[in-house]
């Protein structure tokens, strides 16, 4: 069991550099004719400013680039910008990178950087929101030489550059902002990457050729081809008979047998946590019941409650049993040793007397029933961490019916407020972003608490945050984000489970295969096997 396990850097800083700003200069030696992957990333559009979820941000980086990336430590480092820093507390100002062209031939300068930020705050309105709230404070934007672009903040936005490690950058069009159905229609995407885009079927396939003219320089694959396997025994079929020479989100259960196969495999743990969230907000839930099954008061406005739920689970069993070790037993919302975390939270080994002695000094020494909700197929392990967490509550009296549904239906329950207590996961690029979203008061003119589905409440908390997020990013920024941790853990408003570790096999062909904590699939991750 991997309780409080670090999170260890696995790549070479210089390696990491070619392969997330880019592609490494390929060697005649280590060029190659077409990469085939296999992948459960169903691109959802062309536009890589409308929609931000990995499966695009994931496939359109060959394409696209952003003015900064993050490494594997999701430490910023430069991308289209060399250089940032901030004027005052509401002006940055970001040099660009010289002598990098588009795939049209065009240059890329400071008004692309403008029209980028224009379309995603003034023009796109996805159903989602997008990018929107990465560029929601900028008050103006403006380019005094097509190297420097000034940015006015309407406050202080001390994590700008952050933001912009997950917008990509378009070329601005002669006139006017390019819709999201005319890029889907099959204007070319134009962006300054490795790849060039060749052609794309919604559901099936991506297509692309290498960019000889990259500034980077000249990738290792002339073509590359992704084909959309969402069935996970069939993508390692696929890889296994030799039919693709990547495949993604390889199930845990599976390493084994593909290793016996000839095939290899990579993890990383992942940047992001899959948890137990509790409904505190509300005085009787849906589903919970005592043991003659009466509604009772919400249980779990009673921090005791959560604290006693939180040390009956035994992560041990989900990392271990479920996972088959490709898991890290969690104890807040990123693991140990990334940016913003906190040593000082560990994950506990399960300890049924004391949850028992909490429930009873609670009031509910018997303990009583509920309904545990949560998806089926949308993480990995998800529906079994279900029965598991159900057995561990057992224990201590509390009978939980687990009700896993597909993801969808899942979501539309959760939204109407049909469970009282539910298993979730996110991710983010970084710790300050989960906590916004995920345990900050709701707030919509703030902008908290997007996921915060139980409406938990914690004026310290938010406090501290506050405080946190108008530190520049750096060790005091970080350090102020553990403490902000520290203090919204010991409350319980969610139990961490594990962060799942993403898992990639690939064959012959492929020299070694470089994983991203978020997640990515890119050809720029692979390199070839030397003859």
């Amino acid at each position: 069991m991997k309780l409080g396990s670090p999170f260890r850097p696995r790549l070479l800083s210089a390696l990491l550099i070619s392969i997330f700003l880019g592609s490494a200069p390929a060697t005649p030696a280590q060029e190659r004719g077409e990469l085939r992957i296999a992948t459960f990333y169903k691109l959802m559009t062309l536009d890589p400013q409308y929609a931000n979820l990995n499966e695009n941000t994931s496939l359109l980086s060959h394409i696209y680039e952003r003015l900064v990336y993050q490494d594997d430590n999701l430490e910023l480092k430069p991308g289209l910008a060399t250089s940032w820093r901030p004027l005052s507390d509401t002006q940055w100002e970001f040099k660009l990178r010289d002598k990098v062209r588009f795939h049209d031939g065009s240059a890329f300068d400071a008004d692309d950087v403008v029209y980028t930020i224009e379309r995603i705050r003034d023009f796109l309105k996805p159903p989602s929101g997008g990018f929107r709230s990465y560029v929601s404070g900028i008050k103006a934007v403006s380019a005094p030489d097509p190297l420097t672009v000034l940015i006015e903040t309407d406050g202080a936005v001390p994590n700008l550059p952050l933001f912009f490690s997950s917008i990509f950058v378009m070329n601005r069009p002669s006139e006017g902002f390019e819709t999201t159905e005319d890029l889907n229609a099959g204007h070319p995407p134009n962006g300054t990457g490795p790849y060039r885009f060749e052609s794309w079927s919604s559901g099936e396939s991506l297509r692309l050729a290498r960019n000889d003219d990259y500034w980077g320089g000249k990738p290792a694959w002339f073509k590359v081809t992704f084909r959309v396997i969402e069935n996970p025994a069939a993508r390692v079929a696929a890889l296994s008979t030799g039919e693709v020479d990547v495949a993604d989100a390889i199930p845990a259960r599976d390493v084994a047998s593909l290793k016996e196969r000839g095939a290899r495999v990579a993890s990383v743990g992942a940047a992001r946590v899959n948890f137990v969230q509790f409904d505190v907000a509300r005085d009787t839930l849906p589903g919970v019941t005592d043991k003659s099954g009466e509604p009772i008061a919400n249980p779990f406005k009673n921090p005791l409650v959560r604290r006693a739920l939180a040390l009956a689970t035994d992560r041990g069993i989900l990392v271990d049993k479920i996972l088959a070790g490709y898991g890290t037993a969690a104890a807040q919302v990123f693991p140990n040793g990334l940016p913003g975390t906190s040593a000082r939270l560990l994950p506990e080994a399960p300890n049924y007397e004391e949850a028992k002695a909490l429930l009873s000094k609670a009031g509910f020494p018997d303990g009583f029933n509920l309904v545990l909700a949560g998806p089926a197929g949308r993480y990995p392990g998800d529906a079994e961490s279900l029965q598991a967490v159900a057995q561990s509550w057992a224990r201590i009296g509390v009978n939980a019916q687990p009700a896993a549904a597909p993801f969808s239906v899942f979501n539309t329950k959760r939204a109407a407020g049909d469970y009282g207590v539910w298993y979730g996961g996110t991710s983010g690029e970084a710790v300050d972003i989960i906590l916004h979203s995920l345990l900050a008061s709701p707030d919509p003119e703030r902008g908290t608490g997007a996921l915060n589905f139980g409406k938990y409440r914690n004026e310290a908390f938010d406090a501290m945050l506050a405080r946190a997020e108008s530190i520049a990013v750096g060790p005091e920024r970080n350090a102020a984000l553990a403490q902000a941790t520290e203090l919204v853990m010991a409350d319980q408003p969610i139990i961490p489970l594990y962060h799942f570790h993403h898992i990639v096999g690939y064959g012959s062909r492929i020299g070694s295969y470089v994983l991203h904590p978020r997640g990515w699939t890119t050809a720029m991750q692979t390199r070839p096997a030397m003859e």
